[in-house]
C-alpha cells in the first residue's frame, strides 16, 4: 500500500488494507505495567500475542515508580501488622478517593478481587517481604512491604473509612522498586510465549465502516508494517503528560504550573487519540496527579501551611498530593511551610528549600513574607491555642501532627511553584468497562477495542483523592481483565 500520512487520530480504513504483514489474537500496544499483566492473561488464555513497544525495553512509567501497589481489605501483610481492615472499609476509601465521577462498578470489582489480585503479583515472581514500616513515608527508603501512602487517616477520608495502611511495595533496599517489578513482569511476557516487537512504534488503528478495530500500523525499522488482530487491540500506551497540545485542550491547568512530568518519556496520548479516532469516549481529562513531597522528615507535617493572606488551606497530615493540589489553588501559586525551631527541617526531596522568612516572631515572618498585617500572627495565635489543646477545629489535623509551633526561630520554607516545582502526570483517559472495552459516547463498546491503565480513565481519576499505588494497582488489575476479555472475545 502507499505510505499516506499516519497518525493516531485517523484510523486506516480496512478496505484499503491490501495485506497483512503479520497477525495475532491480540495485539497490545505499550509494554508498561498495563499492557505486560495483559500480554501474561491473555497469553494464559491461549491467545496468540503480540506486544508493540515504541522504546528499547520494556516498563513504560511504571518503571519510574516507587513499586507501590494500593491494596486492602485484609491482606497477609496487613493482618501480621495487626490492621484489621475489611473490604467495605478498602472499598469506602476508594469510593471517597474517586472523587465525584468515581467508577462504582470498578471500585468494588477491584475492592473484592483486591487480594486475590496480591497473591497474582506474587505468582508471577513479584517479591514482598511482608513487613510493616511505621510513619510517613512518600516511598519506604528500606525493602519493607506495607506502608501509609494516602490520606487514610487524615480528614475528611478517616470520616469514610476505618484507616489503615494499603501501600505493598516490591521488595528492594531503597526508593524505587518499579524498575525490579516491571523487569518481573516483562521476563514473565517472554516466558509464557508472547511475541514483544521493540522501537515499534503504533501509528494507527485500522478499523472497518462500523469501526471495528482490526489491526495497528505500526511502524518498525522505520517501514509501516500492518498488523491484524484477530481478536483485538488492547492499548496500554499510558497518559498524555508529554503532549502540550493535548494538556492545552484538556488540562490546561496542569500545563499552567510549569511542573515536571513523571513519565517514561513516551506519554504523549497517541493511545488516546487512537481510540478517539473511532468513536472512544474519553473523561476526567482536566484531572492530574501533581506533588512536591512534604516529608520525609516527619517533623514537617507538624509545620503549618498559609498562603499570601496569611491564611490555613488544608491539613497538613493529608496525602503529600492532596496537599499539593490545595496548594496550587491558592492566589499566585504562592505557599508557604511555617516552622518552629523545634519542627523545622528542610525536606529529603530538596535539600535546597528556599527559606523565605526568619524570625524570632510571626509578625517577623509575617513581615518579611510581606503577608496582610496581622494576618498570620492571627493564624499562628489560633493554631497555637488549638494545638495545645489537641484539636483543630478547622481543618481537622489530627492530634499525633499537632504541635504548637512557639519556640524560636520561626522560619518559612517557599513551597510557592516558582521555587519549588511540583510533578505530574494525568489521569484522563478512554471511558471503559472494568473488564476493558472501549466505550464509545453512548455507551456502547467499541468492537475489537481494549484499553487498561494511563491510557483509559480507571479508579485514580481525581487529583484530590490520589494515593500513592493506585496507578499501578488500577493498571496491574484492568491489565489483566483486559487481557482475559480481549483473548476470549469472537469476531
Amino acid at each position: 500500500m502507499t505510505s499516506p500520512a499516519y497518525t493516531p487520530s485517523r484510523a486506516v480504513p480496512h478496505k484499503n488494507v491490501p495485506r497483512w504483514d503479520d497477525e495475532a489474537d491480540v495485539v497490545i500496544v505499550g509494554f508498561g505495567i498495563a499492557g505486560s499483566c495483559a500480554a501474561i492473561e491473555a497469553r494464559n488464555a491461549g491467545a496468540d500475542v503480540i506486544v508493540c513497544e515504541v522504546a528499547a525495553g520494556a516498563g513504560g512509567s511504571a518503571a519510574l515508580s516507587g513499586g507501590e501497589f494500593y491494596i486492602g481489605g485484609g491482606t497477609p501483610v496487613q493482618k501480621a501488622a495487626g490492621f484489621d481492615d475489611t473490604i467495605a472499609d478498602f472499598r469506602a476509601y476508594l469510593m471517597m478517593a474517586g472523587g465525584p465521577g468515581v467508577d462504582e462498578a470498578r471500585v468494588d470489582l477491584y475492592s473484592r478481587e483486591g487480594l486475590a489480585h496480591y497473591q497474582w503479583l506474587q505468582d508471577q515472581g513479584i517479591p514482598f517481604k511482608g513487613t510493616y514500616l511505621p510513619g510517613k513515608w512518600a516511598e519506604p527508603p528500606t525493602d519493607d512491604t506495607l506502608i501509609w501512602c494516602g490520606s487514610e487517616a487524615a480528614w475528611p477520608f478517616r470520616d469514610a473509612a476505618k484507616p489503615a495502611p494499603r501501600g505493598h511495595t516490591a521488595q528492594a533496599v531503597g526508593r524505587g522498586s518499579g524498575k525490579m517489578l516491571t523487569d518481573v513482569l516483562a521476563k514473565r511476557v517472554h516466558d509464557v510465549g508472547a511475541r514483544v516487537r521493540f522501537n515499534a512504534r503504533v501509528l494507527c488503528l485500522v478499523a472497518d465502516e462500523q469501526d471495528s478495530v482490526q489491526g495497528v500500523v505500526v511502524r518498525i525499522d522505520g517501514e509501516p508494517k500492518l498488523i491484524h488482530a484477530r481478536k483485538g487491540v488492547i492499548i496500554t500506551t499510558g497518559g498524555f503528560i508529554c503532549n502540550n497540545d493535548m494538556l492545552r485542550q484538556y488540562a490546561p491547568q496542569a500545563l499552567a504550573i510549569n511542573a515536571m512530568p513523571i513519565t517514561g518519556g513516551n506519554d504523549d496520548g497517541s493511545g488516546i487519540l487512537m481510540g478517539i479516532s473511532v468513536g472512544g469516549a474519553v473523561t476526567h481529562m482536566e484531572q492530574f496527579f501533581v506533588t512536591r513531597t512534604t516529608f520525609p522528615p516527619e517533623s514537617l507535617v507538624k509545620g503549618v501551611f498559609v498562603n499570601e493572606q496569611g491564611q490555613r488551606f488544608i491539613n497538613e497530615d493529608a496525602y503529600h498530593g492532596r496537599v499539593a493540589q490545595y496548594a496550587i489553588r491558592q492566589t499566585h501559586g504562592r505557599t508557604w511551610m511555617l516552622l518552629d525551631n523545634a519542627t523545622f527541617a528542610r525536606p529529603e526531596s530538596l535539600p535546597g528549600i528556599t527559606i523565605a522568612a526568619t524570625g524570632e516572631t510571626w509578625a517577623e515572618v509575617e513581615a518579611e513574607l510581606k503577608l496582610p498585617s496581622g494576618s498570620l500572627q492571627h493564624t499562628m495565635d489560633a493554631y497555637n491555642r488549638d494545638a495545645a489543646a489537641g484539636i483543630d477545629p478547622q481543618f481537622h489535623k489530627q492530634p499525633p501532627w499537632l504541635q504548637p509551633l512557639v519556640e524560636p526561630p520561626f522560619a518559612a520554607l517557599s513551597f510557592s511553584l516558582q521555587d519549588y516545582p511540583p510533578v505530574t502526570f494525568t489521569l484522563g483517559g478512554l471511558v471503559t468497562l472494568p473488564t476493558g472495552e472501549v466505550l464509545d459516547a453512548t455507551g456502547t463498546p467499541i468492537a475489537g477495542l481494549y484499553a487498561a491503565g494511563r491510557a483509559a480513565c480507571g479508579i485514580p481519576r481525581w487529583g484530590d483523592g490520589y494515593s500513592s499505588g493506585m496507578s499501578l494497582g488500577d493498571s496491574s488489575f484492568f491489565g489483566r481483565l483486559a487481557g482475559k476479555r480481549a483473548a476470549s472475545a469472537t469476531r
